[in-house]
């Protein structure tokens, strides 16, 4: 059930967008403790711009942002037309929310949410629209009850949706945030959702909501257990290895990074999903019986959490 879109909705989603901009950069520096984020914000000449929030040096995070952009124009880039070859040609808007957290300590885990809304319009035709986004989290140094937590924060956020939702949304996720070219998967997953429009306007806009509000109550206990474990050269060395297939992962097979690449963007924003330091090592592989061999053998397969 896909009902039309105007301004109005897009006004909508677009306040609420920017309400949680502002409610994360709260929530995420009072749990750092020790900075603050820089905000700027951009235009992009080809119609829009937005509001970057870039963290660095910080007392938990090491570096990290939370990107709001609105834009705009005359054809949707190839990205987004490569599944939906029918939306070729058409113009577009498009707004949404972007945040990648790369904490110091190994043992704190890499997370990234993303929140975003399409609408695709051509002339005498009914506009095309779509929710997208979810959340994921890689750690380098696991713990199951910190998965299964982060899990159940995951299911809690879908279940007023229907039972049928998490299980659709985890195995995305689990297909989605997967390094192809090295079969492996980037972490342990969460939801992913895309082209959601089938539930209509109001019920996907509040699915979306739902998913962000259960971002914080997903991620905060787990930094906060995890932030003051204490660690040294091997686990600084391992924690930057696996920062190489965030790289990989983002500048690769990201939507929205190669959206942003193709249409235009601000590419300082883009790119702040980056690690500040990261570092590849030539067929490296860890050795059996170590916590690093744990994470590929436990962690990094796809399975059902929930059950433990």
């Amino acid at each position: 059930m896909q009902r039309s879109v105007g301004q109005k909705e897009i006004e909508a989603v677009e306040r609420w967008l920017r309400s949680l901009q502002d409610d994360l950069t709260g929530k995420l520096e009072a749990l750092d403790g020790g900075a603050r984020f820089h905000r700027d914000t951009w235009q992009r000449p080809e119609g829009g711009g937005g509001d970057s929030r870039v963290i660095e040096e910080g007392a938990l995070f090491e570096k990290g942002g939370i990107n709001f952009s609105s834009v705009h124009g005359a054809a949707l880039p190839p990205s987004a037309t490569a599944r939906r070859p029918e939306l070729a040609g058409r113009s577009f808007r498009a707004t949404g929310v972007s945040m990648v957290l790369h904490p110091r300590n190994p043992y704190v885990p890499t997370t990234h949410g993303n929140w975003r809304f399409f609408v695709a319009e051509k002339q005498g035709e009914e506009p095309v629209w779509w929710f997208g986004g979810g959340f994921d989290l890689t750690p380098y140094y696991p713990f199951l009850e910190d998965v299964q937590h982060w899990h159940r924060q995951s299911r809690a956020a879908c279940l007023p949706f229907g039972e049928d939702v998490y299980p659709r949304y985890k195995r995305w996720a689990d297909d989605y945030f997967h390094l192809k070219h090295r079969d492996e998967p980037r972490g342990v997953g969460g939801l992913f959702y895309d082209d959601l429009n089938e539930w209509g306007f109001e019920r996907s806009f509040e699915f979306s909501r739902a998913v962000a509000a259960h971002f914080i109550p997903a991620y905060n206990p787990i930094a906060t257990r995890r932030r003051h474990t204490p660690w040294g050269e091997r686990e600084r060395e391992f924690q930057l290895y696996r920062r190489g297939r965030y790289v990989e992962f983002n500048l690769v097979y990201d939507r929205g990074t190669v959206f942003g690449l193709q249409s235009g963007g601000r590419i300082e924003s883009i790119l702040m999903s980056l690690p500040p330091l990261v570092r590849w090592r030539y067929d490296w592989r860890p050795e059996e019986g170590t916590p690093e061999a744990a994470l590929y053998r436990d962690f990094l397969k796809p399975r059902d959490w929930l059950e433990g």
